[in-house]
């Protein structure tokens, strides 16, 4: 349990069976990710579920629980493609193209197959992965250009260097920001623990609410929109997906040094 999403999981699998959390930093106001050795779960348990990147709060995990017999299942709709990933740890990996991939209406489902013989078949034939996985996605007419915008995006990716290159570029452009925050004093206000801190989302608040909304609205003239936190906790987040340049990470950087500057 480690924000809104993992939230949303973990009512909606409450209408198929028992649920319980293995791990939660709610009380931390989810400023951090669960250490691997504070999961607990059981050998005969039907899977462990986790969000891997949290958009709302700017969390991260940074390294994935080898949970043997356990199947893993990860949501990764706002990290996927943005590193190397493992994907033999899972059992299940879903993820909504919007964030990296591509235009929103797209899924994509990783799953091993033993795991895909043992899922529930009394639920609608659409909505059952076996039906997908036998007719090679065309069961029904899918979104076509959104699966055509993807394979574009994956080309993108493979002559940018594939996923070593994009994960050292993701670096860098957190870094840009996240280093501000650090050196401001308390100025910036990181949300995210150091160690859970994500590289696609960055969520900081300004000193006093005054200042934040001043922030957000120089922000928006100098042409750096859609910082606002999300409606949920309000504060500032600046969303690093892969298509947003280091140029525009780093324009933004020095709009905080400068905001900064004109306003202690």
């Amino acid at each position: 349990m480690t924000g809104s999403w993992s939230e949303k999981a973990y009512t909606e699998a409450k209408l198929f069976g028992d649920v319980y959390q293995s791990a939660s930093t709610k009380e931390g106001k989810y400023q951090s990710i669960p250490k691997l050795d504070e999961l607990q779960y059981k050998k005969e348990d039907a899977y462990l579920h986790l969000t891997s990147n949290n958009t709302i709060y700017g969390t991260q995990w940074r390294e994935f629980p080898d949970t043997g017999d356990v199947p893993l299942i990860a949501d990764m709709s706002s990290d996927i493609l943005s590193k190397p990933i493992d994907v033999s740890k899972f059992a299940l990996i879903y993820a909504g193209a919007q964030k990296n991939l591509g235009p929103s209406g797209v899924t994509v489902v990783i799953i091993r197959k033993d795991f895909l013989e043992l899922a529930n078949t009394k639920i609608p034939t659409m909505l059952k992965y076996s039906t997908h996985a036998k007719n090679n996605s065309l069961y029904n007419t899918p979104p076509t250009f959104g699966i055509y915008m993807l394979g574009e995006v994956l080309n993108w990716a493979r002559e940018l260097g594939g996923l070593a290159a994009i994960s050292e570029l993701n670096k860098k452009k957190a870094k840009l920001i996240y280093d501000v925050i650090d050196t401001s004093g308390d100025f910036y206000v990181g949300h995210a623990e150091k160690d859970s801190r994500s590289l696609m989302n960055i969520t900081f608040n300004l000193k006093t609410e005054a200042l934040e909304k001043s922030f957000l609205d120089q922000a928006k003239r100098e042409g750096f929109v859609g910082v606002n936190g999300h409606r949920s906790i309000g504060g500032c987040r600046v969303s690093a997906y892969n298509a947003v340049p280091i140029e525009a990470c780093k324009a933004f950087s020095e709009f905080m040094v400068q905001f900064q500057k004109g306003n202690e």
